[in-house]
Parts: structure tokens; C-alpha cells; sequence
């Protein structure tokens, strides 16, 4: 007869523990025993309760949901989870905070992260973004190195403000995130009231093998809803989890938040003709012109019943991706396809994906074995080995062959592989620029001195060179934080900070 084992309290092996308050020890006050097993599994497995926290997105919370189809996008792509309207999946969205580590305010100004799980009939699909269409960087080689200015400084171990704008002033490129950064859209109100984007350029690859580049937007259902720096330290003192607590507090009592997932997609010419390059990740696609399309609708409404379990293990990557969505030239995104799902076998282990939170929710057949964690459930005795001629074991299947992508030539029809410059033909101001020009009076302001309470902790010739930055990208940026951190700008300056000449 089977033990019930919520009522027993046992070993890890299973053996039944008679007495789990007391150690054994040589009289009542004689030295521990070695020998006492109970006490040694308990300290040792303590001991290692912990996994490194991620180098990035350290502090998260997520929450289990569905996601629903509502419009036909057939005509675009093959996923078999989008291929009828009414269609549900099981969906797991991870938020975090970027820069923070662990112990981070959730109010904190920050990039927000918006990783979502799709357990599809194919696979899972991980849409992994941030709560900003664009990112700090177009080139995967800086990423490190950004990084490293946003957390500690290796002498102090504090956040320094110079790293940070030192790097910023350095790359240009960087313009456009750091405007939505400093904007109110840098303090979201709560998780729910925020936007989640793909950011990346992705493909779409519909039933004909036809390619459509498409970009990913879940737009809140919730509204839009924004912090100022003055309510975002009072929140901060007084609750540093206070958007877990938010986002935990309203599933529970049933409030669950939505948002509408909706794309925009480009064909092959539009791309070739775009003003800018479509693969880059400081740009966004204007609306006017690549319009959004509804997909459907992502529900949050299920709170996870141990947060290490779901949410510390929980794995992400852009590399997982199911037939009908493939990827892109985007320079980032090819660096992520790798650089994710490695951090994940180092961090929790070589089979992190056998994790039941990781774990497709789809038949899985494939000839990976051993390392930490391999529990053999799919494979058994089967061989380790491909090609084989052994009946019952998996083989591939000529239908679920990716799309060719095209590579761009020279005029001879050439590839060249070479080290492009990243900087060159490269517009970093007018979209930073335009982004400067849609906000209201009171939000330009409210930028402006965000920006100049950070920046004026960096070092003059720092200031100068960022300060340039946003002139270039419309003067009156520039005037409003020089203004701001009481820095008068010469006119002779002011006509090279704007031309750069």
C-alpha cells in the first residue's frame, strides 16, 4: 500500500524521520554526531537552496495565462497556435526589472522585461522583450560592456552615473532608449499598465514558404499608466516589492490583467526601401506606415504556487521557436539565439528545459542525453545517436525545413564577411528627435530633469558629449536639461553641438 507521503515526513530518500526538532548529540550537552544523517542532508541541502541570479532581469515576477486568437493572420504565418480564431494556449509571462539586481525596488526608473512562454502543440514559442520597442544598442558585441556600466563599479561596488553616461556618450546609438527611459514611461505606475514588445525584427513564415518580416507588440489593456521620480521614491520607501505585490494581489481576487497582442509586418521590398535599416534594434517601424494588426488577447490569471520552482527557473530564449516564426539579420538577436540558452545551462543546469515550468507541453523526442538533472523520461534505453536504423526512434522531417533567408551582395554577387563598421549610414537622432516632439510640455520637463539629476553626477567632459547628443536630436532637448543642470552653452558651441560641425 502506498504511503502517503504529505503526512509522513521522511529523508530525501524516502526514509521516515522519527524526531526533527533535536539533534543527536553526546549527552544533552555533549558535541553533534556526525553521524546524525537528518541534520547533515538538512544543512547541506540549505546550503545550496540558492542558484546564481541572472547577470540581467534578476529581479522578476510572473504569473501563468492564456492567450486567445481573435483575427485571422493565416496569410502570414504557418504557427499552428495562431491558426484559428477561438484558439487558446497556455502562456507564462516573466516581468523584471533589467539593471536591478535581486534586492532592486520594482519602482525603480528601469527597462522592464516581458518575457513570455507559449506552450504550443509545436513547441514553445519565447517572445523575449522588454517594455520598450527599441534597446540601448544595434551591435551584440557592446552588450557586455553595457552591462557592466549599469551595475557595479569595480573599486566602490556602487552604481556610478559616469560609467553609465560615459558609455552612453560613447554610442550615439543609445539616444533613442535612453529618451524612453527618462520619459515617464521609465517609472511604469504598475506591471499592468505597461507595454510589452518583441523589439527584435522577426519572420513570418507562412503555409506557401513566403516571408514577412514582423515586429511583436502586446498593448495593455489596462492603459497606460506612469510614476513621477517624487512618487516613485515615496513608493519605494515604503514597499520595495510593491509591483509584485500589484500584479500578485490582483489575480488573486480575480482581477486579471490583458493585453492585445497585435504585429506590424513589412514584405521584402518595403524593407529594401524602409529610410532605415529594418534590422535594427535602436529603430522602431512608424505606425503610419506598417500599421498595427490584432492578433489577439494575452490574460494573466493564474498566481505560480512556488515562486523558485516557476519563476527563479523559469528559462527563456529566443531561440526557442516553433514552425511559421523565424528570426532575422538583427545583429542583437542573432547574438541572443546562443547567448541566452547558455546562460540558463549554466546557471540552473544542462537540462534546465526537463523543468516542468520549461517543459513543452508537447511530445518530445531527441537524442540529448546525460548531464545535471537528465532523468531519461523521454528516451530510456533508446540510442543516443543520429543517423540510425533502429525502428521507433525519432527522425526529421523534411516539412519543418526552415525558410531560405537571402543574404544581401555586392555588385559582383558576392557575400563579404567583414567587420562593418555598426556607426557608419547610420540615423541615431531623428527618431529620439520625434519621440522628444510627441511629448507634452509637462513631460518634456519631467524628462529633462530626470535626465539632468543622473547626469550631472557624470564628469564635465561626459556632460558635454551626451549634451550634444540631445541637441542633435532636437535643440530644444538639448537647451531644456543643459538649462536644467545649470549649464550655459555658448552659441558657437550650440551651432556644433546641433550640426556637429
Amino acid at each position: 500500500m502506498a504511503q502517503d507521503t504529505n503526512s509522513k515526513l521522511t529523508t530525501a530518500e524516502g526514509r521516515p524521520i522519527g524526531d526533527f526538532q533535536n539533534s543527536m548529540t553526546a549527552g544533552p550537552r555533549g558535541p553533534l554526531l556526525i553521524q546524525d544523517v537528518q541534520l547533515l542532508e538538512q544543512m547541506q541541502q540549505f546550503n545550496r537552496e540558492r542558484i546564481p541570479e541572472r547577470v540581467v532581469h534578476a529581479k522578476g515576477v510572473a504569473a501563468h495565462g492564456t492567450f486567445t486568437v481573435t483575427n485571422d493572420i493565416t496569410k502570414y504565418t504557418k504557427a499552428d497556435f495562431l491558426n484559428k480564431i477561438g484558439k487558446k494556449t497556455d502562456v507564462f509571462l516573466r516581468f523584471s526589472t533589467v539593471a536591478g539586481e535581486k534586492g532592486a525596488a520594482d519602482a525603480e526608473r528601469d527597462v522592464r522585461g516581458f518575457a513570455l512562454k507559449f506552450y504550443t502543440q509545436e513547441g514553445n514559442w519565447d517572445m523575449v522583450g522588454n517594455n520598450t520597442p527599441v534597446f540601448f544598442i544595434r551591435d551584440p558585441v557592446k552588450f557586455a560592456h553595457f552591462i557592466h556600466t549599469q551595475k557595479r563599479h569595480p573599486k566602490t561596488n556602487m552604481r556610478d552615473m559616469d560609467m553609465q553616461w560615459d558609455f552612453w556618450s560613447q554610442c550615439p546609438e543609445s539616444l533613442h532608449q535612453v529618451t524612453i527611459l527618462f520619459s515617464d514611461r521609465g517609472l511604469p505606475k504598475t506591471l499592468r499598465n505597461m507595454n510589452g514588445y518583441g523589439s527584435h525584427t522577426y519572420s513570418f513564415i507562412n503555409d506557401k514558404n513566403e516571408r514577412t518580416w514582423v515586429k511583436f507588440h502586446f498593448k495593455t489593456k489596462q492603459g497606460i499608466k506612469c510614476m513621477t521620480d517624487a512618487e516613485s521614491a515615496e513608493l519605494i520607501g515604503k514597499d520595495r516589492e510593491s509591483h509584485q505585490r500589484d500584479l500578485f494581489n490582483s489575480i488573486e481576487k480575480g482581477d486579471f490583467p490583458q493585453w492585445r497582442f497585435c504585429i506590424q509586418v513589412m514584405n521584402d521590398q518595403q524593407a529594401k526601401d524602409f529610410k532605415w535599416n529594418p534590422f535594427d534594434l535602436t529603430k522602431v517601424w512608424p505606425h503610419a506606415d506598417f500599421p498595427l494588426i490584432e492578433v489577439g488577447t494575452l490574460e494573466l490569471n493564474r498566481n505560480p504556487e512556488n515562486y523558485h520552482a516557476e519563476v527563479e527557473q523559469a528559462s527563456f530564449s529566443p531561440s526557442s521557436l516553433v514552425p511559421g516564426i523565424e528570426t532575422s539579420p538583427d545583429k542583437m538577436l542573432q547574438a541572443r539565439l546562443m547567448s541566452y540558452a547558455d546562460a540558463h545551462r549554466y546557471r540552473i543546469g544542462t537540462n534546465y528545459q526537463q523543468l516542468p515550468i520549461n517543459r513543452p507541453k508537447c511530445p518530445l523526442a531527441n537524442y540529448h542525453r546525460d548531464g545535471s538533472m537528465a532523468t531519461a523520461a523521454d528516451y530510456g534505453s533508446k540510442p543516443n545517436y543520429f543517423p540510425n536504423t533502429i525502428d521507433g526512434t525519432p527522425k526529421d522531417d523534411p516539412a519543418y525545413k526552415e525558410c531560405p533567408m537571402p543574404l544581401a551582395t555586392d555588385d559582383d554577387g558576392q557575400v563579404i564577411a567583414d567587420r562593418y563598421n555598426s556607426r557608419e549610414n547610420h540615423d541615431d537622432f531623428t527618431q529620439a528627435g520625434n519621440l522628444w516632439r510627441l511629448m507634452p510640455e509637462d513631460e518634456k520637463n519631467r524628462t529633462a530633469n530626470a535626465i539632468a539629476g543622473v547626469l550631472s553626477q557624470a564628469r564635465q567632459e561626459v556632460q558635454m558629449l551626451q549634451l550634444c547628443h540631445f541637441f542633435r536630436a532636437d535643440p530644444d532637448y538639448g537647451q531644456r536639461i543643459a538649462k536644467a543642470m545649470n549649464i550655459e552653452i555658448p552659441e558657437d558651441l550650440l551651432q556644433h553641438a546641433v550640426t556637429g560641425k
